[in-house]
């Protein structure tokens, strides 16, 4: 095994960077991107790209070639050609980077060569999720101007509209963005796990996809200017759930499927060896066999009876949902099964519903629930999202009739790199803010949350990813078997303890998201902390921190050796 395939489980190579210097001003450029934009020490954007979607929501990687460069202290002038290849057409970009010492301009000029269909073409400006709660001002085309602020708790559609400008402050800077070329929106990109807020060109209220036309010209461009300023007001701060008692560390759960029972069985020690507290049976009704399901999960529960088994039951409702649970429940007693729990979800909503699009027919979830309620009454029952926190901020389920409200987690949504990926841990603390802001004192639990991707809410599927690489929306990311991933596996687990999770669910049992390299080492670790008094917990600077009764890990995870600990590496001192 390479070094490489130690720390990424793949020898795919790790896209170049290069530091760019221009007096005050610095970025990273990536791939044409440009990333972590900072003036001295304070980062006023955490990215800008050009970023072209398919059908699917998924980004075309474009052939790049650098036409011109011309770069010294004072300045730098970058010019390069982008192709991005979709189906039969092409569409061609010149991007342009010009950076001085109080100013940054990005364009693109572009054509279509043939019918390109996209679903998105153009600027995504990227800022820091730090700046949630800090005042903004916005321009819009008609000239008027609003003055706002970045939220605080996580919006669920889009803060900012019809943007044409936007200036904020902070660390001692007042930095005006000028977006000229097409019209332009921000969304709160915190709940998709990344930890940024995103401007973006063409507003999702229009149709998508949509084709540029054979010869159609595409011309945009960003303008970034800043300036000293005497204030800068206090940065908002996410909090730990507030309770009396301390706050104690989930119980670990990993998810099973129906059709990998009978290999469990066949290997105890698969489970036993990790000794996870609970297992997440995942039931769906659209496979078919429902009897067949149950019937799996009631022999997995006679072969482990140490182990609490939950019900996940996703259920398409094509009868009235007093009838459809009345059956589910028919078919769990027949089996012989015993769930401790159960949590209802709709098949339709594992499917996205973004702005502007019309929501797809289902029963109100107070039908759901009442229905579940009734058929459930001797179970704690719970509700929410087997997809992400999106889906659930934008639906809301009736937390007055649940036991307990449920959502996954995915780090590659929107980006797939390396440093994308740790950089979502620190949204979790705004991710557990907002939805405690709107569940109240009602259990939490976290659903699957690996680096590879279980549903796909926001196009027909999961992406294939044959040639290993870093892949957004991926069924099989190779980074999950490596140190990589379990890394994150337990930074991801110092930034949900402060926050009173009931259950967490690390991994599934099998398959390309199971329990399997360093990763079934860690979670096996991790699960032995299950109501422990958490004493300390956190993410910072690359380092991640879990204090508890005893044990206290630290994980690096950047990619160099830090703090004595090798690259995605840990160390833990028991008491």
């Amino acid at each position: 095994m390479t070094d490489a395939e130690a720390l990424y489980g793949t020898d795919v190579p790790i896209a170049p960077l290069e530091r760019m210097i221009v007096g005050k001003l610095s970025f990273t450029l990536e791939e044409g991107a440009l990333r972590h934009i900072r003036v001295g020490e304070a980062e006023i954007l955490r990215g800008i790209s050009f970023l072209v979607r398919d059908k699917d929501w998924g980004t075309l990687v474009p052939q790049l070639d650098l036409l011109d460069r011309q770069v010294s202290e004072q300045r730098a002038l970058i010019t390069m050609r982008a192709v991005y290849e979709n189906n039969a057409a092409r569409l061609i970009v010149q991007l342009n980077i010009a950076a001085e010492a109080n100013r940054l301009v990005v364009s693109a000029i572009g054509v279509a060569e043939g019918d390109f269909e996209t679903n998105r073409a153009g600027f995504t400006l990227l800022h820091p999720a730090g700046l949630a709660g800090q005042p903004v001002r916005i321009g819009h085309s008609d000239g008027k101007t609003s003055e706002t602020e970045f939220p605080r708790l996580i919006d669920p559609w889009q803060p900012f509209m019809d943007i044409t400008e936007m200036a904020h402050k902070d660390n001692g800077l007042e930095v005006t963005c000028t977006l000229l070329g097409d019209t332009f929106e921000t969304e709160d990109q915190r709940q998709w796990g990344d930890a940024s807020f995103k401007t973006y060109n063409r507003p999702l209220a229009k149709p998508w996809p949509y084709v540029l036309e054979d010869g159609s010209n595409l011309d945009q461009s960003v303008e970034v200017c800043w300036r000293a300023c005497r204030t800068a007001p206090a940065r908002w701060k996410t909090g730990q759930v507030e309770n009396e008692d301390p706050v104690r560390f989930p119980e670990t759960a990993i998810l099973v499927n129906a059709i990998d029972v009978d290999r469990a069985i066949a290997t105890p020690s698969d489970i036993r060896d990790v000794a996870p507290q609970r297992l997440l049976c995942s039931l769906d009704e659209t496979l078919g066999d429902v009897s067949g399901q149950c019937r799996a999960f009631a022999a997995l529960q006679r072969h482990f009876p140490e182990v609490t088994l939950d019900l996940e039951a996703v259920c398409t409702f094509e009868q009235r949902p007093q009838t459809a649970l009345e059956r589910l429940r028919k078919d769990i007693d027949a089996a012989g099964f015993l769930p401790a729990s159960i949590l209802v979800c709709p098949s339709v909503d594992r499917q996205s519903t973004p702005p502007g699009s019309e929501w797809p027919a289902c029963p109100p979830l107070e039908e759901i629930h009442d229905a579940s309620n009734a058929a459930f009454a001797d179970l704690p029952r719970g509700g929410g999202m087997v997809t992400f926190f999106p889906e659930l901020n934008r639906k809301r389920p009736p937390v007055e009739k649940l036991d307990f409200v449920s959502h996954a987690l995915c780090p590659i949504v929107h980006a797939a790199d390396d440093v994308s990926v740790m950089e979502t841990l620190e949204s979790i603390p705004h991710i557990t803010a907002s939805a405690r802001a709107f569940i109240g004192k009602t259990q939490y639990r976290i659903g699957p949350c690996t680096v590879a991707m279980r549903h796909n809410p926001y196009g027909k599927r999961t992406i294939p990813n044959p040639g290993r690489d870093r892949v957004c929306m991926a069924h099989d990311d190779p980074r999950h078997s490596a140190a990589f991933g379990a890394a994150y596996a337990i930074g991801l687990a110092c930034a949900l303890a402060p926050s009173g999770i009931a259950v967490w669910t690390p991994s599934e049992l099998y398959g390309p998201r199971g329990l399997i390299g360093p990763l079934r080492d860690v979670v096996t670790m991790l699960a032995r902390f299950s109501h422990q008094a958490v004493k300390e917990a956190s993410v910072q600077n690359v380092l991640g921190r879990l204090r508890v009764e005893t044990s206290d890990l630290l994980v690096n995870l950047a990619p160099e050796n830090r703090n004595d600990l090798p690259a995605f590496g840990w160390r833990q001192n028991t008491d």
